[in-house]
């Protein structure tokens, strides 16, 4: 139920970045601006998303995970509210930014559970169910589209966020409780034993404790699991752990991630939703604005093919532990993403062509399709790769990962409306975003091959020695 409610979270608070955007010409005509600058409004958001990071993944490690979500879901309510009312670009854009700022947290929160709460084996399928809630944030464009003719216009958009925000802020007060938990106390506690039992220990063991008599903790009740005070952690280096966090930008698997996050989100979430709209609505299609947000079809569409493959990673990784005599290896499950390396570029590069040469809108659809289908992978099964590769620190790597992701799809997207009109969408959409992407994609077949090799010379290096000192505990289940 916790994974859930984060993970909707997730939904939501992507839905509220990326679902305004068929309202950009709307918004571009409103406050007398550029279409380019309108389309500011869904790019910075989306940088603040990111970077709220910096400061709320070492908060809900020092102060624990659900006071740091509710603080959370509220900064999002009042930030959506306040979008509702605004009536100035400059307001609409502060309004945006506080709800994408303090949304931040769904990015990291679920990995993070995954992390604290289930087994190794099981964690490509639950990250999945986070990152199906991811991408599904895209669909909001389509009623985005329609609430126009709801006769609030675009402000009606926020109210429905607002509703479900409150709702889901309901949710998580009753049923998300506080996951953090100190292993390490917890081991020292021990059952007491009777006399003879401690004569028979020491004359065979010795007085050390035995493992068996590791006792778990009572279960909190119902309403000890309300408190709105999590678990404080004195030995979180706050400050420290900001700063360290900015190494893993110079840790290989974590960067691929980086990188597979921003360019995919670049490419779908900015690029396709400041384009597809424009394009629609002008000739030869001349579609309705309240049609322009039907491009989220082909998001449905590409995810809902790729679900079905959420826990093959899982699969594929125990087939070849089983074959490894039981040792596990973090690219067991990477195998599973070589269908998707080729096709997401592919459906890039006929998007740019069918824009450039204004062919058969059904072409956009297939192109996005495929590109969101092979996103679907690559934003489930580079990220579990990673937490597989680096999971004691994990909270550290979700910071940096939420920042360079957010960074480079604000890149992507911030004048993607102005190099299409300079240069034509062939040879930005098709040309360097597709070769990008296509690049990005190859880096696969470095991880399978020499992933375990880069893992092991990374062990090596100073960054292993900066980071051993930080980790309290490893987590191996």
């Amino acid at each position: 139920m916790i994974l859930i409610i984060c993970s909707l979270y997730s939904f939501l608070a992507n839905a509220a970045l990326i679902g305004p955007s068929p309202y950009i010409d709307l918004w571009a005509k409103e406050f007398d601006i550029t279409p380019t600058k309108a389309s500011e409004l869904i790019s910075y958001p989306n940088l603040a998303f990111g970077f709220g990071s910096l400061i709320f993944v070492p908060l809900y490690l020092k102060v624990g995970r659900r006071p740091v979500m509710l603080v959370s879901l509220i900064i999002f309510c009042a930030g959506l509210i306040g979008a509702s009312q605004c009536t100035t670009f400059g307001g609409l854009m502060a309004a945006r930014v506080i709800h994408g700022f303090g949304s931040c947290v769904c990015e990291a929160l679920p990995v993070q559970l995954v992390n604290d709460i289930f087994f190794l084996h099981e964690r490509g399928e639950r990250i999945g169910y986070y990152t199906v809630c991811l991408c599904l944030g895209t669909f909001a464009s389509l009623p985005a589209g329609y609430i126009l003719a709801g006769g609030y216009g675009w402000r009606l958009f926020f109210y429905v966020e607002f509703a479900f925000g409150a709702t889901l802020l309901l949710l998580a007060f009753f049923f998300v409780e506080e996951t953090s938990y100190d292993r390490k106390a917890a081991m020292l506690m021990s059952t007491p034993t009777t006399d003879s039992e401690k004569v028979a220990d020491e004359a065979f063991e010795g007085p050390s404790r035995r493992p068996s008599d590791a006792r778990i903790p009572p279960r909190k009740s119902f309403v000890q699991s309300l408190s709105l005070w999590g678990r404080v952690d004195h030995e979180v280096p706050f400050f420290v752990m900001i700063a360290r966090s900015f190494t893993y930008f110079l840790v290989p698997q974590s960067l691929w991630v980086i990188t597979s996050f921003g360019i995919n989100i670049g490419l779908q979430a900015l690029a396709f939703s400041y384009t597809f709209p424009i394009l629609i609505t002008s000739p030869p299609y001349n579609w309705t604005v309240i049609n322009s947000g039907l491009f989220a079809i082909a998001a449905v569409i590409g995810y809902a093919i790729a679900i079905p493959f959420t826990s093959s990673s899982d699969r594929l990784a125990a087939y070849f532990t089983k074959r490894n005599n039981g040792i596990r290896e973090a690219e067991m499950r990477l195998g599973v993403i070589l269908p998707a390396m080729l096709l997401g570029p592919a459906g890039i590069v006929l998007y740019g062509f069918a824009a450039e040469k204004s062919l058969h809108w059904s072409l956009y659809f297939v192109g996005g399709g495929l590109s969101y289908f092979a996103a679907y992978f690559y934003f489930t099964f580079t990220l579990a790769y990673a937490v597989d590769s680096y999971y004691s620190n994990t909270s550290e790597m979700l910071i940096a990962m939420n920042l360079g992701k957010q960074a480079i799809s604000f890149g992507f997207g911030l004048k993607v409306l102005t190099w299409v009109m300079e240069s034509g969408y062939a040879v930005v959409v098709s040309g360097i975003f597709g070769g990008v992407l296509l690049a990005n994609n190859l880096v696969l077949l470095v991880f399978m091959i020499w992933g375990k090799a880069i893992r092991r010379y990374m062990s090596t290096t100073w960054l292993a020695r900066l980071h051993s000192s930080s980790i309290k505990e490893v987590v191996t289940h």
